[in-house]
């Protein structure tokens, strides 16, 4: 399977929706206040398989996975705390010491450029609630979480905001969690 929707990949999808406030008259697509996404993925799934992430594209109750020993639990929540603190510290290292070595939605080295880009040009703050352990095996979690993620562009000082939902897949590495997949999924606003 191709790269799936990356948080950098939300964090670009949320740039674009600031940088125009005009809607594609001509197609009415490709917008990212129609829906229709730019990628080869559905505006509805964003490539997220609902037998493969730990929750229904459709919303609903989040349910903690059963058995998760105390200490892993403890380790996973950590784990997506220094992911989300580097991001939003804008501290590359740090993200990048987040990630898996083998990761399975994205490139350790198309990340780092991105991320790099990213951190230049913008100053983002994501803030996780609902974080919640939703599938849990020895070597493999699913963390959920509801994110806000606020965006102000440094040239232009322009700001948006956009929430959503999001699965951070955690593989284990060495005796710590890393993150090997970020699926995504934007509130659709009711306007």
């Amino acid at each position: 399977m191709k790269k799936i929707v990356l948080t950098g990949t939300m964090a670009l999808l949320l740039v674009l929706g600031a940088c125009s406030d005009k809607e594609d008259t001509k197609t009415g697509q490709g917008s990212v206040d129609d829906g229709e996404s730019v990628n080869e993925y559905g505006s509805i799934d964003h490539g997220v398989d609902e037998n493969q992430v730990g929750f229904n594209i459709d919303g609903g109750e989040i349910e903690e996975a059963a058995g998760v020993p105390a200490q892993e639990k403890i380790a996973l929540m950590d784990a997506f705390d220094t992911y989300i603190h580097a991001f939003n510290n804008e501290d590359v290292d740090e993200y990048m010491g987040t990630l898996s070595k083998k990761p399975k939605s994205f490139t350790i080295e198309e990340e780092q450029t991105y991320i790099e880009e990213i951190f230049a040009d913008y100053e983002i703050n994501r803030e996780a609630t609902d974080v919640t352990i939703v599938k849990y095996a020895e070597d493999e979690a699913q963390v959920f979480s509801n994110l806000n993620t606020k965006l102000k562009q440094k040239s232009t000082a322009l700001e948006t905001s956009r929430t959503g939902r999001q699965v951070t897949v955690f593989a284990k590495e060495d005796d710590e969690w890393k993150v090997t997949s970020v699926y995504y999924m934007e509130d659709q606003k009711n306007e």
